[in-house]
């Protein structure tokens, strides 16, 4: 109707489409139908169409239905695809969509195909978030007032099976690494400091609670000064060798603090074993163990040579 209006008051098609932002065939077409059927003829029509089955507020119900869980509805195994969810409308409000369809409902309302995160059954979310809000502020606290240094601490295996992860290749050419058919693995002690340092003890055998009072003790020459380790409930952690070690420094020196069982993303040390094999060491493949310390030490450099991302790790945890 403006393009109408314009062109009464002596306006171009060509200048008449630079101002209202349209093609020049669109100003023409429009122009076109109003004289020959008039400028009523531009007006809006709704279009008369099937109503769609959902009712009104029904279509905002289903995320509130899928919060629930596949296993609420008497699905064998907690997740969600298209033709569950069908069910679910059908059951709920007797509407039998396509799949398809369903589909588009999904994406509309926010919802949209994702990998989910493992977590063990027996977390306890209070007693987590319990630590995050209280525990681990006290901690930060006592340890500005004792002038402790704070270490996280945790153990990981290095593998030369490859961490494979998606890599750039040829259109119907699967990149292929290659790897040794072999579980041969690094048992590493890792730890980082909330000013940054990052330690590690490397060992070609399991590690055991003597590895334990080895690392503590590393630990305590290269702080120098008392130090707050918090690491989990590993049974390497809870030897008496190392009980009796710990009593033997005291706690002036050395204090030591659990985090809560099953609480992995509460240490950030687990975020530094997955950039290392996730990042610095992916698709890498050794020919023996001596090759994969080397370059273990070689990533670790790395990340010791990027002051900021250290504190990044800390934030996560």
């Amino acid at each position: 109707m403006r393009a109408w209006e314009l062109s009464q008051e002596g306006w171009t098609q060509c200048d008449i489409a630079e101002a209202l932002g349209v093609s020049r065939a669109a100003v023409s077409r429009w122009l076109s139908a109003a004289t020959e059927g008039g400028p009523d003829t531009l007006r809006r029509r709704l279009r008369v169409g099937p109503a769609g089955k959902l009712l009104p507020g029904q279509r905002e119900l289903i995320a509130d239905f899928l919060w629930h869980g596949a296993e609420a509805y008497a699905f064998r195994g907690d997740f969600w695809i298209c033709d569950r969810v069908r069910q679910v409308i059908k059951e709920e409000f007797g509407v039998d969509y396509h799949e398809h369809h369903v589909a588009r409902i999904l994406k509309e309302i926010g919802w949209t195909p994702q990998v989910p995160i493992t977590r063990a059954i027996q977390r306890d979310e209070e007693e987590i978030q319990r630590w995050r809000d209280e525990v681990w502020p006290e901690l930060k606290r006592r340890a500005r007032k004792e002038r402790r240094t704070i270490v996280f601490v945790d153990e990981s295996g290095f593998y030369l099976l490859p961490s494979v992860v998606k890599t750039y290749g040829l259109k119907g050419h699967t990149p292929v690494v290659d790897e040794w058919q072999t579980h041969d693995h690094l048992s590493i002690m890792g730890a980082l400091t909330t000013d940054g340092r990052v330690f590690t003890l490397v060992r070609q055998d399991s590690l055991n609670g003597l590895n334990t009072i080895e690392f503590l003790e590393h630990l305590g020459h290269q702080l120098k000064g008392p130090a707050l380790v918090i690491w989990d409930g590993s049974p390497i952690h809870r030897r008496a060798a190392v009980t009796e070690f710990v009593k033997e420094v005291g706690t002036k020196s050395l204090h030591i603090e659990p985090l809560p069982p099953y609480a992995p993303d509460l240490n950030p040390v687990e975020w530094l074993w997955k950039h290392l094999k996730r990042v610095e060491m992916r698709n890498l493949t050794c020919r023996d163990l001596e090759e994969l310390h080397e370059e273990f030490h070689l990533a670790i450099g790395r990340i010791r040579g990027k002051p900021r991302f250290v504190p990044l790790l800390l934030c996560r945890g």
